[in-house]
């Protein structure tokens, strides 16, 4: 029976729009692009010119710290583009994607007869290894370093987020494999949530089931982490998205690379929230296409509204990403009498509003307003309410702040990633970025041990 932790601490934001448990069909795309700012700590090194051909597979960027970390583009066709930003920064590689897809071809794999150096040498050669991110930091890792333990959440409980159970039919026996090869390399602990029933998941084998019992954020792999086998200096675990499980799995059954996902198409400015199946790099015009209103004002997320980052129609599906979503900009609302009105349809932490008399079942629309200014930190404790991770988390953003690495360490900014201070970010009542705050000190921390 799979061990039980029950968390308490934690906010569960219920938002309007959430993915019905049905596929709508994509639109077609000609494009496709890979992005390296979804691998955070790559450095890209571009392997590819405009007009070459390239295969399903075949990489497109390598990571030039590490030129044994490969990329793999998600279709096959003819590269149009190397788009660049400011001092010559990779923003994405384009891909005009052929009529009949061509894959590279890798060669099937039994798991069980491979060893750890065989399953790194496999996901390297076919541009999957990037997929893997590693604690301290929350980097994309290298083939260097070695975990302790590996950890896969396949709990998503962010607002609007997509039900890995409904991307998991159909993929059950990929999932399994990618497990078991992960499992070569180091202990896996797969985390999940008590609503879970999928036999893929409470029963995988080469793991250790865990069951998290608690509001958001359970399914935050750090929290998991730090629950199960905390980080401490010098140590490193991996952290896998159970969507890249999935892409490992079809490598080793198939000899192919294959980076189609389920993607939800979410929020209250969707007209038909579901999900629609995807390849990494899909143009998101593709996915929303005619499922938003374009009369209103929308801010189209690249993700979950407190995780992801704001996209327009013409971005590309990150690697990362299990939902697009779409909320209102808010920029044109129009308010008689502000923050005196009782406000009945609004969500508040502090029952500041009269919605919480609704119960917690009643689901809100939230806008991208910030609805105040940056403030003065408070030592109020409102970050401790939502972070169940035994830190604490307003010294630490304090300590980040003032660039006191020493005080970081003591406090435990080796366990943490910028995601599990969303909710944090969400609740603060002084406005600041707590997650850019993280990012920020997760960096120089980066360099300074380096």
């Amino acid at each position: 029976m799979a061990n039980v932790i029950k968390l308490r601490k934690g906010l569960t934001v219920n938002l309007k729009g959430h993915a019905a448990e049905t596929k709508l069909p994509l639109k077609p795309a000609e494009e496709f692009a890979l992005v390296p700012d979804d691998f955070v700590g790559v450095t890209p090194k571009v392997v590819v010119r405009e007009g070459d051909t390239v295969k399903a597979g075949d990489a497109l960027f390598v990571n030039k710290n590490c030129p044994d970390v490969r990329f793999a583009s998600p279709v096959s066709g003819t590269v149009t583009a190397v788009v660049r930003g400011e001092r010559r920064k990779v923003l994405c590689v384009k891909v005009k994607a052929d009529k009949e897809q061509v894959f590279t071809d890798f060669g099937k794999h039994f798991v069980s007869s491979l060893s750890a150096e065989d399953v790194k040498q496999e996901l390297l050669e076919a541009g999957l290894f990037g997929y893997i991110n590693q604690l301290p930091y929350a980097v994309s890792t290298t083939p260097d370093t070695t975990p302790k333990a590996i950890f896969v959440s396949a709990l998503r409980d962010m607002p609007l987020s997509g039900d890995f159970e409904v991307e998991l039919k159909g993929n059950e026996q990929d999932f399994q494999t990618g497990l078991s090869a992960l499992a070569k390399i180091a202990k896996v602990y797969l985390g999940i949530g008590s609503m879970q029933s999928s036999e893929a998941l409470v029963k995988a084998n080469d793991v250790e089931v865990t069951v998290f019992d608690g509001p958001c954020p359970a399914g935050n792999v750090g929290v998991q982490v730090n629950h199960l086998d905390p980080v401490n200096k010098g140590e490193v675990v991996w952290t896998v998205d159970p969507t890249a499980v999935i892409f490992f799995g079809r490598l080793f059954n198939t000899g192919k690379v294959n980076l189609l996902r389920t993607v939800a198409v979410a929020g209250s400015e969707v007209k038909q929230p579901a999900y629609v199946d995807a390849l990494v790099g899909t143009p998101i015009s593709a996915i929303v296409g005619g499922n938003i209103d374009d009369a209103k004002k929308v801010r189209l997320i690249n993700g979950n509204p407190l995780t992801g980052r704001p996209c327009t129609a013409d971005d590309f599906l990150g690697a990362h990403t299990s939902e697009v979503t779409a909320i209102p900009e808010g920029d044109d609302a129009d308010e008689f009498a502000g923050w005196i009105m009782p406000r009945f349809k609004q969500f508040s932490v502090s029952r500041s509003y009269f919605s919480w008399l609704f119960g917690k079942n009643k689901q809100y629309t939230i806008d991208a307003r910030v609805k105040g200014g940056e403030r003065k930190m408070i030592m109020s404790g409102e970050y401790d309410k939502v972070l169940p991770m035994d830190i604490y988390g307003e010294y630490l953003i304090k300590a980040i702040i003032a660039g006191d690495i020493d005080k970081q360490e003591q406090l435990g900014i080796y366990e943490v990633s910028p995601e599990d201070f969303a909710l944090a970010e969400f609740v603060d009542s002084s406005k600041l970025e707590l997650q850019k705050i993280v990012r920020e000190g997760l960096d120089i921390l980066r360099k300074e041990n380096a």
